[in-house]
């Protein structure tokens, strides 16, 4: 992470799965983390009491409650946005009020909390955006939308780099494969099915996601931006 002394971080999306994975490195490694989630009450409360966190329940669609929580923490160090919405079916029934929601989650909110950080974050600054490998192979129907918010976030990433370059801020995108939660558990029905397009034939392990956003946020990375960086067994290969 960019500053020796406690750190200051925001985790968009962060009360499980992989967001509660980068949640614990960054408190195990003794940053100030303040994470949100939208209605996984129990275990956002749960994980703020285990590492010392902050939850915050926070709907990432509203802009200007994004905005304005953003803006009450203050000088943030390392933002790191995986709130998400998946949606899947046949583009010709799936109900358009849903896939706005999904691109107002996926795509919109991303982009204006990364803006309202780079307001108040400090030189030398960290922005990850969690994307997914289906930006690159959307290797089974009924992923359009979701496909296109995720490759939305690469154009994304490399326009703010560019853009927030010259105040050593770096803004990446890791794009996880099928990794084992409870929303895509690696005992899955179709596992099966996703391990056959991978060279390494697992699911990866969210600590194994949330090592590379930590590798991102510390001066290992500091020339690393405008890339998107993908863990996902070859997959995509």
């Amino acid at each position: 992470m960019p500053r020796s002394t406690r750190p200051s971080v925001l985790v968009l999306g962060g009360s499980r799965g992989i967001g509660a994975a980068i949640v614990r490195r960054f408190a195990g490694e003794g940053a100030q983390v303040t994470f949100t989630y939208a209605s996984s009450a129990a275990s956002a409360l749960e994980l703020a009491e285990q590492t010392g966190s902050t939850a915050l329940q926070l709907d990432s669609a509203d802009r200007e409650a994004l905005s304005s929580a953003i803006e009450r923490l203050g000088a943030l160090d390392v933002l790191v946005v995986n709130a998400g919405l998946f949606i899947a079916g046949d583009p010709l029934e799936l109900p358009a009020d849903a896939i706005d929601r999904l691109f107002a989650i996926n795509i919109n909110a991303p982009y204006h909390a990364a803006v309202s950080a780079a307001r108040w974050m400090p030189d030398g600054g960290r922005i990850i955006f969690i994307g997914s490998n289906i930006a690159d192979r959307a290797a089974m129907p009924g992923v359009a939308a979701y496909a296109a918010s995720k490759a939305a976030l690469t154009g994304m990433a490399k326009g703010l780099a560019r853009d927030l370059g010259p105040r050593g801020i770096t803004v990446n995108v890791v794009q996880p494969g099928p990794t084992d939660t409870d929303m895509n558990p690696a005992d899955g029905p179709l596992n099966e099915l996703m391990h056959s397009f991978m060279a390494i034939k697992r699911h990866a392990r969210s600590d194994e996601i949330a090592a590379m956003v930590a590798w991102l946020a510390g001066s290992e990375a500091g020339l690393v931006t405008g890339a998107a960086l993908t863990l996902d067994g070859g997959f995509a290969a």
